[in-house]
């Protein structure tokens, strides 16, 4: 009897013993490396075994990457089968399940959760600002989770957020959820909750959460107002291509105008080699006198589209690709819907794109461009070249002398014409050609005085002139002259003083840079049958004399590094020739007009900097005939590199009547600011941008920007006022815009084409 006992002792202490490692030499089918601790295991058979634990010490199974955490798991090794109950805990990964029970298949590495719920990191490189400062993670929950592929689970009777807080802001629940971990969630028809009160029925409902920041899906809608085009709804769809490119397309519902479609193309192969493309559609309704406004007049129905974007691609061969365009069909169209003030008030549209290559001293470059101005009588006047090709050699020694050579040759076939209502009111396209030769010698190279000298020989070729009333013919002419140069900079002074124990420098450098330039163009007999199409080739005035002096002061200070922080330079030219003072284009002011003076204007720039953080400048021109200031403009800007960003800008031409190319029509005075407030967190900020015509005594735009952040959700809103009232040419005088969009942790928030929401896009 005591010896039964015994064996009957034995037995059940071996059953019950804590393990500190393996629980038996058996593996788990499925598992390369298994691994199970636990303070109590009952092996039932050689393929059953019983470990049990408590919540305090839980039963750990490792199998491979997975490990699992209950307080009895059961475990049929041959199966490859385990069956856990009780505060069941799964982790894969940076994926953790939680459940009431358990079963799962090792070989499979598939298994069902009951009563579970889990959570899943959207990715390390995810925007916390995307997430309205949320972490960005994602938590889900069900009757049954089946786990179903490596990271691929279906829900039963379930839903799904990204708000990670014990009261989830917003949710989706289904009765059907497929989820695959680091790629998207797919929920069938689902009810979206904002914080509990059902908002919106989505018969089928996808949501992203790739683990690289990119993944397909719809962004976030924007709604919006305004007196011209209604109601509006905009749309986007965003297509992650791959790591290194993108698509985008977009459609916007306007209630009074009809609706506008759109794509974007982005992609970056390699350093130096990306580009982007845009193209939007605006299809308008036909707005009939019954329906028509004095904010919406009369117009028949019409299409219109848009094209921006550009491009750098390398090339074999030592070559290098460009483009960009800027172009768009309907002036009209852009003045109506446009919500960026540049882009409204824009009358030129461009395109252009160029071959440069590089071989040794020699660069050859390939271009095609065209531009086109509207001017406020609706007349287009065209500019461009088609094509233009320029081959230059840059300076080199001649053998051990102190002599440089180079050369510079051009061929182009200039587009010059005006047209209105597709009718044609003048083309002075030609072709011309052209070859620059340069001689150079270098006097001095002192640090505090270089005197360099040129001699250069200028042959032209066109293949059309103008005859003796002015008329352009289909007669080649040709041109050459000599230009004499020599340039002077000194002598330079400079003195430095010691500030030791300063906060803001310990040293600082005062230098003052006188210069003079003395050019001499030789007689040019023909210059009245020159078409003058460009200023730098076709309109330089013969036998003159040019003098350009200035006088530059500088201030640098040094702390850990040398910078400039401030500045002030005054420059001149006279001309023996007034007639060459005309065509100076150093000059803002009067380009190409009467100019009854040798003299230029004297042209004032100052810089100021004297933080990384604050920038400023102001320029301005004095004429000495009136004496007068004939334009101003000065800007500035400054951020605290957190919360705080501020920008201005203010312009001024002024009506002069001693000067007939400052009349009261041509005068101007504008002013233009932003400013960005924000928390540190991101949670809440606001940005105020204007544009102020001093001439007229009227804000021409004010456009106010606030937005909130939540831990996983935030709202953006925007008002804007558009006032355009007296300015020729303007489609829209008046208008009144907003736009809202909401943020939900994951989905990223986008500008639509047109500029709403100040133009900002984030996509993910």
């Amino acid at each position: 009897m005591f010896r039964l006992s015994l064996t009957l002792f034995l037995f059940a202490f071996c059953s019950l013993t804590p393990l500190a490692g393996r629980a038996a030499a058996q593996d788990i089918t499925g598992c390369k490396t298994d691994f199970v601790s636990s303070q109590f295991s009952n092996r039932l058979s050689d393929n059953h075994a019983r470990f049990l634990g408590t919540p305090e010490q839980p039963v750990r199974v490792d199998c491979d990457e997975m490990q699992l955490f209950a307080t009895e798991i059961e475990v049929f090794y041959r199966e490859g089968r385990i069956v856990a109950t009780g505060d069941v805990v799964f982790v894969s990964g940076r994926n953790r399940i939680a459940a009431e029970r358990m079963e799962y298949d090792t070989k499979a590495k598939t298994g069902s959760f009951f009563n579970a719920s889990g959570t899943t990191v959207l990715g390390a490189s995810a925007e916390p600002r995307l997430e309205g400062t949320q972490e960005p993670d994602a938590f889900f929950w069900g009757e049954e989770l089946q786990k179903i592929g490596p990271k691929k689970f279906r829900i039963i009777g379930g839903g799904f957020t990204t708000c990670v807080q014990p009261t989830p802001r917003w949710e989706v629940s289904s009765g059907s959820i497929t989820l695959n971990l680091d790629d998207y969630a797919l929920l069938r028809n689902a009810v979206f909750r904002v914080k509990g009160v059902p908002l919106m029925y989505l018969p089928v409902f996808y949501y992203p959460i790739q683990e690289d920041d990119r993944a397909t899906g719809f962004l976030m809608p924007i709604y919006g107002g305004a007196t011209l085009k209604g109601h509006t709804i905009s749309n986007q769809f965003f297509w992650a291509l791959g790591r290194s490119h993108d698509a985008t397309f977009a459609h916007d519902w306007f209630s009074k105008a009809g609706q506008g479609y759109g794509a974007e193309y982005r992609y970056v192969l390699a350093p130096g080699a990306r580009g982007e493309a845009r193209v939007y559609a605006l299809k308008e309704r036909e707005v009939t006198p019954e329906q028509a406004t004095p904010t919406l007049p009369v117009r028949p129905a019409s299409s219109s589209y848009r094209i921006d974007g550009g491009l750098t691609q390398p090339l074999p061969g030592g070559l290098r690709a460009q483009a960009q365009a800027d172009y768009f069909t309907s002036l009209a169209t852009q003045q109506r819907y446009q919500q960026d003030v540049y882009r409204a008030t824009q009358r030129q549209r461009t395109f252009g794109a160029n071959v440069t290559g590089n071989w040794a001293e020699y660069v050859l470059s390939a271009r095609v461009d065209q531009s086109d101005y509207f001017d406020t009588q609706n007349t287009l006047t065209r500019a461009g070249a088609l094509p233009r090709i320029t081959l230059s050699r840059g300076e080199r020694a001649v053998g051990r002398t102190p002599i440089y050579f180079g050369a510079t040759g051009e061929y182009v076939t200039l587009l010059r014409s005006a047209s209105r209502d597709d009718v044609k009111l003048r083309d002075q396209g030609l072709t011309r050609l052209d070859f620059n030769p340069t001689v150079r010698v270098p006097f001095t190279r002192w640090p505090f005085f270089t005197v360099n000298s040129s001699v250069s020989w200028r042959g032209t070729y066109w293949t059309e002139s103008l005859d003796a009333t002015g008329r352009q013919i289909e007669e080649s002419i040709g041109r050459r002259y000599f230009d004499f140069v020599a340039r002077a900079t000194g002598p330079v002074f400079n003195r430095i003083f010691d500030t030791p124990g300063n906060g803001f420098a310990q040293r600082w450098k005062h230098v003052i840079e006188p210069s003079l330039a003395v050019q001499r163009t030789t007689a040019i007999d023909n210059f009245n049958r020159i078409v003058p199409l460009e200023s730098g080739t076709d309109q330089i005035v013969g036998n003159v004399t040019r003098y350009s002096y200035g006088l530059a002061n500088r201030v640098y200070a040094k702390r850990e590094v040398s910078r400039e922080v401030a500045s002030v330079t005054l420059s001149q030219s006279y001309y023996t020739d007034q007639n060459a003072a005309r065509f100076d284009r150093n000059f803002d002011a009067g380009f190409g007009s009467v100019r009854n003076s040798k003299f230029t204007p004297v042209a004032v720039l100052a810089r100021v900097s004297p933080t990384d953080r604050v920038q400023g400048q102001f320029r301005t021109e004095w004429d000495h005939r009136v004496r007068a200031l004939r334009t101003l403009s000065a800007g500035g800007s400054f951020s605290n590199g957190s919360w705080f960003e501020s920008a201005a800008g203010w312009s001024m031409r002024r009506h002069i009547p001693e000067l007939p190319d400052f009349s009261e029509a041509r005068a101007t005075h504008a002013l233009n600011a932003s400013t960005t407030l924000r928390t540190l967190s991101n949670r809440f900020g606001t940005s105020y941008a204007f544009h102020y015509d001093f001439k007229r005594d009227y804000f021409t735009e004010q456009r106010i920007l606030g937005y909130y952040n939540a831990q996983c959700c935030g709202v953006a809103v925007e008002w804007q006022t558009w006032n355009l009232q007296g300015v020729a040419g303007v489609a829209v005088p008046q208008d009144r815009r907003f736009n809202v969009s909401f943020t939900l942790a994951g989905i990223g928030t986008f500008s639509n084409f047109l500029g709403a929401l100040s133009g900002q896009q984030q996509r993910r």
